[in-house]
């Protein structure tokens, strides 16, 4: 039996760089050598239990990329030695949703390297994966595997712009400068919207949202984040609001910072319920909605990399190889300062 490394979620707060058995591709499937996989946000939540959503053992890991190994019986698209990346969502192909190209809302949706009571999908943080022939997307060779691994987060950037339905010379408030805010940011940008401002507690943050594209940026520790808003909106708020945290105090801020019958976008997913300004949303006729994952965006966003449209390259603080796994989760799960994204690569040093 063929085994491969993997770094392996043993219980929570506990990761173990182990030897576990190579999967094997089913007749529709694809082999995939990785070469890059990024630390999301929701992987340091699973870690340490806060999520519910990577119950362990469980390898986890969903924003990757790598080169095909091998192929399925039934696959047609690919072959051998391709670059790959890959959509974290696993849905079905036959469903309402998935025929009305909503992939993202699946009646039978699984996601990488996520493990809860209905299911348990191994993910990316190993030396091989295998993914169905239908959620692969093959790289351009001038897109590096470390940025090809962000396309998932860049996707989830990407599809909350487009359901947000910016108008015209639109002015857009981002709540959180964090991975998924500072892409928000540039998606914003690459749909043309005319002013975007960021929002964040992090004052490297906020400069690193400056240096992205941001027209003004607001800490929220030092200032009057809804306030503020309204003085650079002569009083009436943005158009549209994306917030990319996932709590009372930042849903609230987008809420009060969108100008009547604006548009607030939920991204941030962190906590299982938060509190809302109820009248705020009714007597301004507020737009609330949630965006969930992606749904086919993957082909435009890695177009956006290799055209440039977007710069991936500041946010990515370290590339690191996978037997160092647990110390770099530890760190981001310390919130140690100015680390981003962290990517993982089980060729990284060989």
């Amino acid at each position: 039996m063929r085994v491969m490394k993997a770094l392996l979620l043993s219980e929570y707060g506990r990761l173990d760089t182990v030897d576990v058995p190579m999967p094997r591709p089913g007749p529709d499937d694809v082999l995939v050598r990785v070469e890059a996989c990024g630390i999301c946000g929701s992987d340091v939540h699973g870690y340490d239990g806060s999520s519910g959503r990577r119950i362990p053992p469980l390898i986890m890991g969903h924003e990757a990329a790598g080169t095909i190994a091998a192929v399925g019986t039934n696959v047609s698209r690919f072959k051998q030695g391709e670059p790959v990346t890959f959509d974290s969502t696993v849905y079905c192909g036959r469903c309402e949703y998935c025929r009305k190209g909503e992939v993202n809302l699946c009646e039978n949706r699984q996601v990488l390297g996520v493990s809860i009571p209905d299911y348990r999908r191994e993910g990316a943080f190993a030396e091989y994966v295998v993914v169905p022939e239908r959620i692969v997307y093959r790289l351009p060779e001038t897109v590096p595997f470390r940025e090809a691994a962000m396309v998932e987060p860049l996707a989830v950037a990407v599809h909350a712009v487009d359901i947000s339905n910016l108008p015209e010379q639109a002015t857009a408030l981002v709540v959180g400068a964090g991975m998924i805010g500072l892409l928000v940011l540039q998606a914003l940008r690459a749909a043309g919207c005319a002013r975007v401002i960021v929002t964040d507690i992090d004052e490297t943050r906020l400069q690193l949202a400056k240096e992205l594209g941001a027209a003004e940026v607001i800490n929220g520790k030092t200032a009057d984040t809804v306030a503020e808003v309204k003085k650079l909106t002569a009083g009436e708020g943005v158009d549209v609001a994306l917030e990319a945290v996932g709590s009372t105090p930042t849903v609230k801020v987008a809420i009060e910072s969108v100008r009547k019958g604006g548009t607030v976008t939920l991204i941030g997913n962190v906590v299982p319920t938060v509190e809302i300004p109820l009248q705020v949303v009714v007597s301004r006729q507020i737009r609330l909605q949630g965006s969930a994952a992606s749904a086919g965006e993957y082909p435009r966003c890695i177009d956006m990399l290799a055209r440039g449209a977007v710069n991936l390259k500041p946010l990515i603080s370290v590339v690191a190889p996978l037997e160092e796994g647990a110390q770099w989760f530890e760190r981001l799960h310390e919130r140690q300062p100015k680390l981003m994204k962290v990517i993982l690569s089980p060729t990284e040093g060989k």
